[in-house]
């Protein structure tokens, strides 16, 4: 056997630092536990994923592979977060150049198995041809996944849903009374991101084909959240589906804060600061930006609001003397922080989120209240299984074009966060229970153990 016996296994995540930062953390815990591992990616990606802890340097290899040059798609783009959203098409069309690297890197690695992500539909085909097993790694829940359906129908284009308002509605396989469907604005915005699809692949084909093709489909959730949905994907699937838990971060991967920012959320009483931040690739209107600013403003409850710097700089959409107005109770920061560092600081008690899976499993596993503001992708399912779950409070909107008023933003965060809330007092009781569950270390290492168990009995 080759590798001395110990499995092989390799890890190719899509191109988006919401898929990098798990699959890489997947990638330490898997050697934790006597895995040899090859993460595959771009030169500057690699450079943006968690440092491999030195003592598991020896059996994790970063590889990295470069993207061939699109047509309109920035020289220096690696990543979705490096590109407008409307550029996410192109990336994918370089993406799917990478096929012949990735085959002449699996005939000279020779891995026993592959875990790739949905975007790299054509990896499992090629891993069959190789003999190497393959495993779809889902960054998404396992509620989303039942959403999209049957791989078979997602194969063939989306099957028998092709208007907006059919994605409005409960598909026939789930449970009718479900509520997790999408609002009319989070589909159009996201369809806005695909339009001319020049990557000649849709999205639904990409998650159909990378179901159907793969010998198991592994989930970054827990059926302890959603067992109905974990019980239906076994019956659309017909194949294991499996837990790996919620990965939660490793405290001591966490880069520190910046003293001002230490400083100020230091002055600050136990669980009052809300944090406002909306991750690499929700984009916000001026409107957005204006009544957000308004509606933090008119609650009064201190808050850090962290604005993206890339693309167009939001600091410059907030409202003339808004700064000014809130200092002291509220803090601005432009660019990068440690979200995981902030959320784990004893102040910070809630989190107004674009509800990206990532930020989600973060802010529950430090049992921080969730106030929802779903935009683009899984987003809208996702604030959908929270409230079901009565787990998040999502702020009013339009359902058709998603505006919203300051007013709606001020109501829900003091509704969340206000001392006495009966609203909040719920929120933050159902929250520490799932605390115990998001952010529980022995709970995420049985799933990771029953996961290491079926690769090791079903490498090739």
């Amino acid at each position: 056997m080759p590798n001395g016996g110990v499995l092989h296994v390799l890890l190719f995540p899509w191109l988006a630092l919401g898929h990098l930062i798990p699959f890489a953390r997947l990638a330490i815990c898997l050697a934790q536990k006597g895995l040899k591992v090859s993460f595959i990616s771009t030169p500057r990606n690699l450079s943006r994923i968690t440092k491999i802890p030195p003592h598991l340097s020896s059996v994790v290899s970063l590889i990295g592979v470069s993207l061939p040059p699109v047509d309109g798609l920035p020289a220096a783009a690696e990543s979705s977060s490096d590109i407008p959203y409307n550029k996410q098409q192109l990336l994918k069309k370089a993406f799917d150049s990478l096929k012949s690297p990735l085959a002449d890197l699996l005939r000279d690695l020779n891995p026993d198995c592959i875990i790739y992500d949905y975007a790299s539909h054509w990896l499992p085909p090629l891993a069959a041809e190789l003999r190497i097993s393959s495993v779809f790694f889902s960054l998404f829940t396992a509620a989303f996944l039942t959403f999209l359906g049957p791989p078979s129908e997602l194969s063939n284009g989306g099957g028998s849903r092709s208007t907006i308002e059919d994605f409005m509605e409960v598909p026939e396989w789930m449970p009718p009374g479900s509520n997790i469907l999408f609002r009319y604005h989070e589909l159009k915005k996201s369809l806005d991101g695909a339009i001319g699809n020049e990557s000649g692949t849709s999205d639904s084909v990409r998650f159909g084909v990378s179901i159907e093709e793969s010998v198991a489909v592994a989930i970054r959730s827990s059926p302890e959240l959603e067992p109905e949905s974990f019980d239906l994907l076994t019956k659309l699937y017909q194949k294991p589906v499996i837990p790996v838990g919620f990965l939660p971060p490793l405290m001591e991967d966490v880069e520190e804060l910046s003293e001002d920012i230490e400083e100020w959320l230091e002055k600050q009483k136990s669980n009052s600061v809300l944090y406002v931040s909306f991750g690499t690739e929700a984009f916000l209107s001026q409107e957005d930006v204006t009544e957000l600013a308004f509606g933090l403003e008119q609650s009064e409850i201190p808050f850090l609001w962290i604005l993206r710097t890339s693309h167009r700089n939001e600091s410059e959409m907030l409202p003339a003397g808004f700064k000014e107005r809130v200092e002291g109770r509220g803090l601005v920061h432009e660019g990068w922080i440690s979200q995981v560092k902030v959320l784990s600081h004893d102040s910070v008690g809630g989190c107004l989120t674009h509800c990206g899976w990532n930020s989600i499993i973060e802010g529950l596993g430090f049992g921080r209240v969730m106030i929802l503001f779903p935009v683009v992708n899984d987003q809208g399912l996702n604030a959908r299984l929270l409230e079901e779950k009565r787990i998040g409070i999502e702020i009013e909107r339009n359902e058709r074009d998603g505006s919203f008023s300051r007013d709606s933003v001020s109501e829900s965060v003091r509704s969340a966060m206000a001392e006495g809330s009966g609203t909040g007092n719920l929120l933050r009781e159902k929250t520490m229970e799932m605390k115990g569950l998001f952010g529980d270390g022995d709970k995420n290492e049985r799933h990771l153990d029953e996961f290491v168990h079926f690769l090791k009995a079903n490498r090739n």
